[in-house]
C-alpha cells in the first residue's frame, strides 16, 4: 500500500469513527516512510480524536520537523496544544498556519479558538470573522464563530451561528451540544436537557455526563456570587440592630425574602431538569460529585439559618450563615477542578504544573546550598586564621 493509499484509507476510517483502525493503518505506513508529513499529521489528528493528546503533539512535531512548510501540520499541532491547555504555544502555531496559508480558513479558525482560550477576545472575534469570510458555508467556521460569540457574551450571535451550522449539518454533535449549552445559559432547562440527552445517546461510549449536571452546577455557581452578598446584607442589618431596633426587623424580612427567592430559583432550574442531572452526577468525577453534594448541603444549611433568623430573630443565626460562605466558595473551587478531571489534557497540564513546582523547589534548595557554601568560602577568605563556628558542645 502506497502512502497515498494509506492516507485515504486511514482518512475514511477516521471519518467513520474507527480511530483505532485508522491508527493501525497509519503506523504500518509510517514504518515504511517515517518522515511522511501528511501521514504524521493525520496520525496526530487520529490520536487527538482518541484523546491521546501527548502522542498527538509528538506526531505533529515530527510532521513539522519533516516538512516545516506544511500548513496542515502546524494547524493540527495548534489543535493538540489547545487540548493540552498550552494557549501561547497554540497561538504561535496557528499564526504560522496563517503565515503559510493566508487564504486557508482553517488557520484563521484555529487561531480564533486559541485566542479565545487565552481570553484575547477582540482578536479572537476578528480571526473567526476572517475565517468565516473565507468559507461562509463551513460548518467548522460557523461553530467557531458561535464559540467565540458565546465566550464574549454575545448569546444571540452565538445561537444564530450554531443554528446556521446545524442547518447545513443537522447531525453535527458539537453543534447540537453548543446550542444546548447556549439554551442552558438562558435557562431553557427542558430543551437544553433533552438536547444533551440525545447527543449522549448517540455517543454512548463517551457520554458528556459533566455537561448534563449543569442545572446543579449553575445553581451553585449563581448562589456562590449573589447569595453571599445577600447573607452579608442580613448579617449587617443584624449587627446594626444593636443600635437601631428597626434594622433587626428589616434584617428578618430580608432573610425571609432571600430564602424564598433561593427556593424559587432552585425550583425554576431543578424541576424542569428532572432526575437526569442527579443520575449524571453519580457518574461524574469523584471530586465534582463530592463538591456538588457539599455545596448543596451548605446552601441548604444557610437557607435554614436564614429562615430560623426570620422566625426567631436570634442574631447568631445569620452570623453562622455568613461564616459558611468561605466553605461554599471552597466547594466551588473543588467543583471547578473536578469538572475537568476526565479531560486528559487538563490532567496533563496539572502534571506539568506539579512538575514545574517540583523543579522550582529543587532550584530553590540548590540556590540555598550554593548560597551557604559561598558564604562559608567568603568567611574563610576574610578570616584565614579563624575557624567557623561548629554545632554541638564546645570542646573542653
Amino acid at each position: 500500500m502506497t502512502g497515498n493509499d494509506a492516507y485515504r484509507r486511514a482518512w475514511h476510517l477516521a471519518e467513520a469513527g474507527r480511530h483505532a483502525d485508522a491508527e493501525s493503518v497509519l503506523r504500518a505506513a509510517l514504518a515504511t516512510d517515517p518522515a511522511d508529513a501528511r501521514l504524521l499529521t493525520l496520525l496526530g489528528y487520529v490520536l487527538r480524536r482518541r484523546f491521546d493528546y501527548v502522542s498527538a503533539l509528538a506526531a505533529c512535531d515530527a510532521a513539522v520537523a519533516a516538512r516545516p512548510g506544511h500548513a496542515e501540520a502546524h494547524a493540527e499541532r495548534a489543535e493538540s496544544l489547545l487540548c493540552l491547555l498550552r494557549d501561547a504555544d497554540a497561538i504561535a502555531a496557528a499564526n504560522e498556519v496563517v503565515r503559510l496559508a493566508p487564504q486557508d480558513p482553517s488557520g484563521h479558525l484555529v487561531l480564533a479558538r486559541a485566542l479565545a482560550s487565552d481570553r484575547r477576545l477582540t482578536e479572537a472575534r476578528a480571526a473567526a470573522d476572517r475565517g468565516r469570510s473565507l468559507a461562509p458555508q463551513s460548518v467548522d467556521g460557523l461553530l467557531t464563530v458561535a464559540d467565540v460569540a458565546r465566550v464574549t457574551g454575545r448569546r444571540d450571535a452565538a445561537e444564530q451561528a450554531a443554528k446556521d451550522a446545524l442547518a447545513i449539518d443537522p447531525e453535527n454533535a458539537y453543534g447540537r451540544w453548543l446550542l444546548a449549552m447556549i439554551d442552558a445559559e438562558r435557562l431553557r432547562v427542558g430543551r437544553s436537557m433533552r438536547a444533551l440527552r440525545d447527543v449522549a445517546a448517540e455517543n454512548p461510549s463517551r457520554p458528556d455526563v459533566v455537561s448534563m449536571t449543569w442545572p446543579i452546577r449553575s445553581l451553585l455557581s449563581a448562589l456562590r456570587t449573589w447569595f453571599a452578598v445577600a447573607i452579608a446584607l442580613v448579617a449587617t442589618a443584624t449587627l446594626a440592630g444593636v443600635w437601631w431596633h428597626l434594622a433587626t426587623t428589616g434584617g428578618r424580612i430580608l432573610a425571609a425574602l432571600f430564602a424564598a427567592v433561593i427556593a424559587g430559583f432552585a425550583l425554576r432550574v431543578l424541576v424542569p431538569a428532572g432526575g437526569l442531572p442527579w443520575r449524571c452526577l453519580r457518574l461524574s468525577p469523584g471530586l465534582l460529585r463530592r463538591a456538588a453534594h457539599g455545596g448543596m448541603v451548605t446552601v441548604g444549611a444557610q437557607v435554614a439559618l436564614l429562615i430560623g433568623y426570620a422566625v426567631t430573630g436570634l442574631w447568631w443565626l445569620p452570623v453562622l450563615a455568613l461564616a459558611a460562605v468561605p466553605v461554599l466558595w471552597g466547594f466551588g473551587l473543588a467543583e471547578l477542578l473536578g469538572a475537568r478531571m476526565d479531560d486528559p489534557g487538563y490532567l496533563h497540564a496539572l502534571k506539568d504544573l506539579g512538575r514545574d513546582f517540583r523543579d522550582w523547589g529543587d532550584e530553590l534548595r540548590q540556590w540555598w546550598r550554593d548560597t551557604k557554601r559561598e558564604l562559608r568560602e567568603t568567611w574563610h577568605d576574610d578570616n584565614p586564621d579563624s575557624t567557623p563556628p561548629r554545632s554541638g558542645p564546645a570542646p573542653r
